[in-house]
């Protein structure tokens, strides 16, 4: 059975837009795109020049003063190269390393200067003279050396006259000037000429008249002269290090492309790929050898690895040009560039090709193009919900509908019922996805799961509810009842995080296996690092491995760690954090910044500082702005905990710290600052309070005042000192089991507890056996509120002040509970909690409470612990 090959070419349309745009429409555009004036003219030329410190195509060493070009991907020459892995292994940085490397001249290798004398030939060497005038230099030294004379080279050089020139290289695809030889090449062909054993057998006579007088062409003879101009034609640009492109000899489709492509990478200085001019060269001559008349006719299987992301960028590029819009919804794709978008970690193109039904392709674009127009999406996680969505979808109705599910017409509402069965047995039973995505760059989980059937169906129901309110659905001809049919998923949520239990957790601390997991990190990008300070502050993986250089700054000599939580909409939030987690911040700061270094030349400026990244992406990132992703540190994170065989997810650490922090005697105000949580609720999420020390850690709400009733109402009862363990106990009441809810309170009287009726006609707020706790002070603010008002209403000041004086020993009851709560730090928490509930009588934090007597009888007696 043969393997299907995918075809990775520019797409092209099968519609009118094929027929209206060809490749002469193309040329014709991108030639008036070059034309005009904001094209950046350095692009232009047939043969491209660039300047070796180019922001974005230099190549020229990074050693001050050194003329050789760098080699390859690195920004030194080979010299320079091996002196700095020297150095490096030695422990020295790129900084010290650059003030102390001694720059080199060019090498004696012609590269495509004029010659001094003779202004339309080749200069050779370092004396910047032509090869015919260097061998009169070399003759004329030797006659006056031999005679016991010094000769002086710029008195020479005042002295000779120039040589009529012989034009450019016979190659083709060379630019450069051919050399005074009858061959008419440069001297790289003339010797690649030789090494590839003379095709065609040119050949010269005795060129010693020549080499006394240059201007006399001796006659070239060819034993094949076919064969010797074929391989004029077809020989390459050779190899060189001095930013010079070629475009001879290519298509004018290709040539255009290649330059308008370079013109736009080199707009984007900051987070585009590196593009080196010497893998430019390389793609330009495989764009020769397999005689492409476009770079859309390249498979990019067969383009070698070095330059095939150089190829897809360029089709990147391209694909803006060609496509517009809407043409891109015939094409099957969409750029997020044409709406000035570009999510993080994320390229603009989006295809929508494994959706095999038309109109349900063209329903997802709609909605993609609404959204981009109108409210672009935070990140791109909905899009590719959605699209994931409407791949099961077409997956689906392809297999088990009439006609493939391509006419929307003959869909009904059993299809979307089945639909979502076969999604909930998979999902149940953990069966693999039953589409497949080709623009998926990966399937991190292939298998189903509830969680994912609940993203899946909830992704395609926005798309076809978007097209329903919108009357797409029925302009294409679709059921309203094969949409409705469609459930709404809800939020499937996993099980909660677990802290680290106690064995885990001094695996992850172990010495030895931090060693392993920096042996991980092969280019030093600061895994341990991130690790590190995700443990020690608490904060989620996004908002560590998106740190910015300067993110530790001192204040009133307190060290502090300055981040984003954009996830609750915190930006530049500072916390607190060790001295021993600024120290090993500071150490990764000094390697960020001698990798800038090493990519400029330079120390980076204070502007550049305040954007750079603490752990900077690889590749891509010229700036330095761009971190490293999440994935990356959560995938080699997971890679660590396997080699361990232990089980963990980094995002147990924010857990393990919240619930220590709850051990530490913090209260959930605490955790939620410190932690950055919108609520307490999710405070509470974290800090697992059933799985901490069983103490009675509610024991700070047992706050009492004497209620409206008493004698002395406010009166405080117990003031919140500390008590043994056994005073709480003997102290605690068990409201779930001996008391009954109550309007603003907790009725503690047994008969009513045990259903028979009160005997004071529910005269709550006046009865000695009503409990008030510090769960009831908003409640109690609400009903002070609302007497002011019916005071403020009342029809004389007499009413007036008959309602305050009866209101009165309530309004000191709850200023004494403000008071007492103040004092032990909960007012704020006291505050943010609304109206009870009924289910919040059953939780443990409402459910213990004390009596007011024995906790008066206990701050008369003084008890401590």
């Amino acid at each position: 059975m043969t393997a299907t090959r995918v075809d990775r070419r520019l797409p092209l349309v099968v519609t009118v837009f094929e027929q209206s745009r060809r490749g002469t429409d193309r040329l014709e555009l991108l030639q008036t795109l070059i034309a005009a004036p904001a094209f950046d003219p350095l692009f232009r030329g047939d043969v491209l020049r660039l300047p070796g410190d180019h922001p974005v195509f230099g190549w020229q060493c990074k050693v001050e003063g050194c003329d050789r070009g760098h080699e390859g991907a690195w920004e030194l020459c080979h010299h320079h190269r091996v002196q700095w892995s020297e150095a490096r292994r030695g422990g020295r940085t790129f900084t010290a390393f650059l003030a102390a490397a001694q720059p080199l001249k060019a090498r004696g290798w012609p590269d495509g200067r004029p010659c001094r004398i003779c202004p339309h030939l080749p200069a050779v060497g370092a004396m910047g003279v032509c090869i015919a005038h260097a061998k009169r230099w070399i003759g004329f030294r030797r006659d006056h050396e031999a005679r016991g004379g010094t000769p002086v080279f710029e008195t020479w050089l005042a002295r000779q006259t120039p040589l009529a020139g012989t034009g450019k290289c016979r190659v083709t695809a060379c630019g450069d000037m051919a050399n005074p030889h009858p061959m008419r090449m440069c001297t790289r062909h003339q010797s690649l000429y030789e090494r590839e054993g003379r095709p065609g057998d040119a050949r010269t006579p005795d060129l010693r008249r020549w080499r006394n007088s240059p201007a006399v062409e001796a006659p070239l003879t060819c034993g094949d002269e076919a064969a010797f101009l074929r391989w004029c034609d077809q020989a390459p640009a050779v190899f060189q290090q001095n930013g010079v492109i070629s475009l001879l000899g290519m298509a004018p489709l290709l040539k255009a492309e290649v330059q308008w492509a370079l013109a736009d990478h080199a707009k984007g200085q900051g987070d585009r790929a590196n593009w080196p001019s010497l893998f430019v060269h390389r793609l330009v001559q495989h764009c020769r050898s397999v005689g492409a008349r476009s770079l859309s006719d390249l498979d990019l299987e067969a383009v070698p690895i070095s330059v095939r992301g150089i190829a897809k960028g360029m089709l990147a590029c391209l694909r803006l040009v060609y496509f517009t819009r809407q043409d891109t919804k015939d094409a099957g794709f969409i750029e997020t560039d044409h709406y000035g978008v570009r999510f993080t970690d994320s390229g603009s193109h989006y295809g929508l090709l494994g959706i095999s039904q038309r109109w349900l392709r063209d329903l997802l674009w709609d909605y993609f193009d609404a959204r981009l127009r109108n409210q672009p999406p935070r990140s791109q996680g909905p899009f590719k919900t959605a699209r994931r969505g409407c791949v099961e979808l077409s997956a689906y109705l392809e297999a088990q509908t009439p006609g493939g599910g391509r006419d929307p017409r003959v869909l009904a509402e059993e299809h979307m019922i089945s639909f979502v069965a076969d999604q909930r047995h998979r999902g149940l039973n953990g069966l693999p996805a039953l589409g497949h995505d080709p623009d998926a760059v990966r399937v991190l989980k292939p298998n189903a799961s509830p969680e994912s059937v609940a993203r899946i169906l909830g992704g395609t129901r926005q798309v076809l509810r978007f097209g329903l309110d919108e009357g797409l659905t029925f302009a294409a001809g679709l059921d309203h009842r094969f949409v409705i049919a469609l459930p709404h998923a809800g939020v499937q949520r996993g099980r909660r995080r677990r802290p680290f239990t106690d064995d885990i957790a001094s695996a992850l601390a172990d010495p030895d296996n931090l060693a392993r997991l920096d042996r991980m990190d092969t280019d030093d990008r600061g895994l341990r690092d991130i690790w590190e300070t995700q443990v020690v502050t608490g904060r989620r993986s996004r908002e560590v491995v998106h740190l910015r250089l300067d993110c530790v700054a001192r204040i009133n000599r307190l060290p502090l760690l300055w981040h984003d939580q954009t996830k609750v909409g915190n930006l530049d939030e500072g916390i607190r954090i060790p001295e021993r987690l600024v120290q090993r911040i500071e150490a990764r700061q000094a390697k960020t910044v001698d990798r800038f270094v090493e990519r400029h030349g330079r120390p980076p400026t204070a502007e550049e500082r305040a954007v750079l990244a603490l752990f900077p992406r690889k590749a891509t990132n010229r700036s330095g702005r761009m971190s490293m992703t999440t994935s990356w540190f959560q995938n080699c994170f997971a890679d660590w905990v396997g080699e361990l065989d232990i089980k963990g997810v980094p995002h147990q650490a924010r857990h393990t710290l919240a619930t220590n922090l709850i051990k530490a005697g913090a209260n959930l105000v605490h955790v939620k600052r410190y932690l950055g949580h919108v609520s307490e609720a999710m405070a509470e999420h974290y800090v697992h309070l059933a799985s901490t020390d069983p103490r009675l850690t509610d024991a700070l709400n047992a706050v009492w005042v004497a209620g409206p009733g008493t004698a002395e109402p406010g009166r405080l009862l117990s003031a919140g000192q500390p008590m043994s363990r056994k005073q709480a106990e003997a102290l605690a009441i068990d409201l779930a089991r001996t008391s009954t809810p109550a309007d603003g309170g907790f009725c503690t009287f047994q008969p009513v507890v045990n259903g028979d009726a009160c005997p004071w006609n529910l005269d709550c707020h006046n009865c000695d056996k009503f409990v008030l706790s510090g769960a009831d002070l908003l409640y109690w603010r609400r009903k002070r509120e609302q007497w002011r008002t019916l005071a403020e209403r009342a029809p004389d000041p007499a009413t007036a002040d008959f309602l305050h004086d009866a209101f009165e020993p309530t309004a000191r009851a709850i200023d004494g509970l403000e008071k007492a709560l103040t004092g032990v730090g909960l007012l704020e928490e006291a505050l943010a909690l609304d109206l009870r509930r009924p289910q919040d009588y059953f939780g443990r934090i409402w459910t213990t409470a004390f009596r007011a007597r024995e906790l008066a009888g206990h701050e008369s007696a003084g008890g401590t612990s």
